[in-house]
């Protein structure tokens, strides 16, 4: 029984993820590596990238859908990265309960064992003409059967072998011309084109090249040829085997391949593609630019590395809901660079299905909104905030009393509104300048955040106007208490550089509900009670008198 390693053709098996289990001599020493070099690696480790998008987004949905695959053009690397046309055939096998795949690369150099083997077989039976009968014509029928011309032509370029092979797609009948000339057979103009490539066989040396063909419908198609010589025992060629393969879909394949694989490459989008468990098979360059992870840095690990803490198990939750109900999601997420820093991601992935709808690989497609989603966080920072201070404006403290006012609804709550003008502002602007009276206002505003807790609001209306809510005191007695650390805390004089400056401030405070039960019915009240602090002397406060 012929042995694994004895097989005249290139084979690997691999198990249902794509981790090779064995190789066989012939595709080891096509590829250049030892059986230890490829145990346990992917698969895709002997494809070139577009032979890999290629495979990962087609060929492996089609073979979980069909259970094999059959005369698919792709491409193997050596070691040496040497790119070499192959037909694949796949089937899936199922031993010991285990489903693994055998997968049969055809190439040029196999042919020709093949048809040494063909040419030795036909010598051997040249002494009994019955088995020399059956031998032919079992010959004929394999070779018939081949995608490509398998021919014999000796010194004299006398056809003496070929099967049954539309030369040029110009009739799709078979052509039978043993003893005709090559000239006969190719015409002059083809024959002229290889006629370099013919004295260099019959000077004993492997011709291998692609050809461009017109086909008689005007098509354009191309072949990809190898002269071998047949030497004797002598040293002297007595002939050549011509194998002749039409590579025209391959060529096309190559051609889409190129232009998926330049989008894949050339794409600003980040794209990673894993599979159905979440494994790294593959990123764009474009990946790496915006995360900072090479592809060997990722490839083979989980996806789950770019996540960042900012998002909870329901958010991940509602992402994997989507992609089994939909098959898609698209939104914003927060990942982790190399680095550790974190970035803000506007993503989509997709789900691609096998043909019985079980998941197999996923698409994420992302890009960078970092800058942008701070440039609108600045633009929003600046519309609800004052911009000398950074306090709050009068649009964010109508918009938190409102959220409090509406809190006080269902459950008990509290809310103290201070309305504060500073005594003396003037004066100090007079006579100490603009940028004084602004370095005031800031010192100003920092005294007020100190003196009140973080969920309470500073706000500046405008001018040296300043307002404090209070969210939820304990009583009347301890907004009192705040408003006479207030006024102590301002009256403290205020150093810039040599300047030194000296404010007071009065107060007007509302109750909601007593003194108002809106954002404006408050606002009025307490600035009503400012005017009472004022009247007393200024630099106290005052509550709102109720009638």
């Amino acid at each position: 029984m012929m042995e694994f390693d004895d097989l005249p053709c290139s084979v690997l098996v691999t198990d249902a993820s794509g981790k090779i289990l064995s190789a066989n001599a012939e595709l080891r020493a096509v590829v250049a590596r030892t059986a230890q070099q490829l145990q346990e690696q992917p698969i895709e480790l002997l494809l070139p990238p577009a032979s890999r998008i290629f495979l990962q987004t087609h060929l492996w949905p089609m073979l979980l859908r069909d259970g094999h695959l059959q005369e698919i053009h792709l491409k193997i690397s050596s070691v040496q990265n040497q790119r070499i046309p192959v037909m694949v055939n796949c089937k899936k096998r199922t031993m010991a309960g285990i489903d693994s795949y055998v997968w049969i690369f055809f190439v040029a150099r196999e042919r020709s064992k093949f048809e040494e083997k063909l040419l030795e077989a036909r010598h051997v039976a040249e002494s009994a003409a019955a088995a020399l009968i059956a031998r032919e014509a079992f010959i004929k029928t394999i070779t018939d059967a081949m995608p490509g011309m398998v021919a014999y032509w000796d010194q004299q370029l006398r056809c003496r072998f070929i099967n049954r092979y539309d030369i040029d797609g110009s009739t799709g009948q078979p052509v039978t011309m043993l003893g005709a000339s090559m000239q006969e057979i190719l015409g002059q103009p083809l024959f002229d084109m290889n006629e370099s490539h013919i004295r260099g066989v019959l000077a004993g040396h492997r011709q291998t090249f692609e050809r461009k063909l017109i086909r008689a419908d005007g098509s354009l198609a191309y072949t990809l040829a190898n002269y071998i010589p047949d030497v004797d025992l002598g040293g002297n060629v007595t002939g050549f085997f011509v194998l002749d393969t039409d590579i025209t879909p391959v060529k096309s394949a190559e051609f889409e391949l190129r232009l998926a694989a330049s989008i894949f490459d050339s794409t600003v989008e980040g794209i990673m593609v894993t599979d159905d468990a979440g494994m790294i098979l593959s990123v764009n360059p474009a990946f790496s630019t915006i995360t900072g992870y090479s592809a060997a840095d990722v490839i083979r690990h989980k996806a789950g590395m770019l996540k960042s803490d900012r998002h909870d198990a329901t958010f991940h939750a509602t992402i994997v809901q989507s992609l089994a109900v939909h098959g898609r999601w698209e939104g914003e997420t927060w990942s982790r660079r190399q680095d550790g820093t974190i970035f803000l991601a506007r993503q989509s992935i997709t789900l691609i299905r096998s043909s019985g709808d079980e998941p197999v690989r996923y698409v994420s497609i992302f890009n960078d909104i970092s800058e942008l989603w701070q440039k609108n966080e600045d633009t929003r920072h600046m519309a609800f905030h004052d911009l000398l201070t950074g306090l709050p404006n009068r649009s964010l403290l109508i918009e938190r009393m409102t959220q409090l006012i509406a809190r006080t609804g269902r459950e008990p709550c509290n809310l103290a509104l201070m309305f504060l003008d500073l005594d003396g502002f003037k004066a100090v602007n007079d006579t100490l300048g603009h940028e004084t009276g602004d370095d005031l206002l800031v010192m100003v505003a920092r005294r007020l955040v100190a003196q009140v807790r973080a969920l309470d609001t500073v706000a500046r209306l405008g001018g040296d106007e300043f307002i404090v809510m209070l969210n939820n005191p304990v009583s009347s007695g301890e907004v009192a208490h705040i408003a006479e650390r207030i006024v102590e805390s301002i009256n403290r004089p205020m150093k810039f550089g040599k300047k030194i400056a000296k404010v007071g401030v009065s107060i007007g405070i509302a109750i909601y509900d007593l003194d108002g039960s809106t954002p404006a019915q408050l606002l009025k009240s307490a600035d009503g009670a400012m005017y009472l602090a004022k009247a007393a002397g200024k630099n106290t406060f005052r509550f709102c008198q109720r009638t």
